[in-house]
């Protein structure tokens, strides 16, 4: 697959908006293993390799077990998921998912009995940036960058 287009090269002053979008929700409050869950959830639905790549490691670094991550497809048939997480998660999927869901009542209210309101506010920025993330990477092509330790080893 190639690249279609440098977003940042091309247009620097609107990807500095993005940034200062995403320090914004990095400054929300949420905690960041939450927020690394939401990341890499609205990156699997909108396959998007390069933010997959970038969150899953983060997620690792900040201490997320890979059973967490590779269950994450499959988070309502897992245990080791919190209610508040599965909230969130389930939220995600609605907003992601927003033209086929229509943001059920039923994943609002099992979402707004985990987080404040000022929560939802910073839960709801958070999934809208990812979402943004995915579509500039989707849409322009990003490569994500392929290391050695990366690729599978035929022999």
């Amino acid at each position: 697959m190639q690249a279609r287009l440098n977003h940042f090269k091309v247009n620097a002053n609107a990807m500095q908006a993005m940034l200062k979008l995403q320090q914004r929700v990095d400054e929300g409050g949420l905690e960041h293993s939450l927020q690394e869950l939401v990341k890499i959830r609205a990156s699997q639905i909108n396959g998007c390799a390069y933010c997959l790549d970038m969150h899953t490691k983060d997620a690792r670094k900040a201490g997320e077990t890979e059973a967490r991550i590779h269950l994450l497809p499959a988070w309502r048939e897992s245990p080791l998921y919190s209610p508040r997480e599965r909230a969130a998660l389930a939220w995600t999927e609605a907003m992601t998912r927003l033209a086929e869901t229509g943001a059920p009542d039923a994943d609002y209210a099992a979402m707004a009995e985990h987080f404040s309101p000022q929560e939802q506010v910073e839960l709801m920025l958070l999934i809208v940036t990812i979402n943004g993330w995915n579509r500039f990477a989707v849409g322009f092509r990003a490569q994500h960058p392929v290391r050695k330790d990366d690729q599978r080893q035929h022999g």
